[in-house]
């Protein structure tokens, strides 16, 4: 009986040293975005006091390359605009996003508000990613 216990023991233990190396096998998946195409000529409009341009891009949607067109954004007081841009880095392409930059350190300076972005007309979001409006970033 006792051999029968240590034979059954010796059986799992190798049963399991054998599962061991498939159960810590790593998973990887890279996803190499291509170059994105040659940025599109857009009419650069006369300038419109109290804001900043922001120029068109090619955004990545997740499958493929989309235009974004320009459009006007509220001119903020102490900061700098970023417009997107393409950069060939040690990951592939990675695309910096732009925005606002620089200002006032938090719990100084002008409040944004939801009210400045009228003048975009139907059809336009905000220029904030979700959160950072909180966060005073926008």
């Amino acid at each position: 009986m006792m051999k029968k216990i240590i034979f059954a023991s010796l059986m799992a233990l190798g049963a399991s040293a054998a599962v061991l190396p498939l159960a810590q096998a790593q998973v990887s998946v890279n996803i190499n975005i291509g170059a994105p195409p040659p940025p599109r000529a857009e009419p650069l409009p006369p300038p419109r006091h109290g804001y900043v341009w922001a120029p068109g891009f090619w955004d990545w949607d997740g499958h493929r390359h989309i235009w974004r067109e320009g459009h006007w954004v509220r001119e903020r007081p102490g900061y700098v605009y970023a417009a997107p841009v393409w950069r060939q880095g040690p990951r592939g392409w990675e695309l910096d996003r732009g925005g606002w930059r620089g200002g006032p350190p938090p719990g100084h300076g002008p409040r944004h508000h939801r009210d400045d972005d009228d003048h975009r007309g139907p059809g336009r979001g905000h220029d904030c990613p979700p959160g950072h409006e909180r966060k005073g970033e926008c």
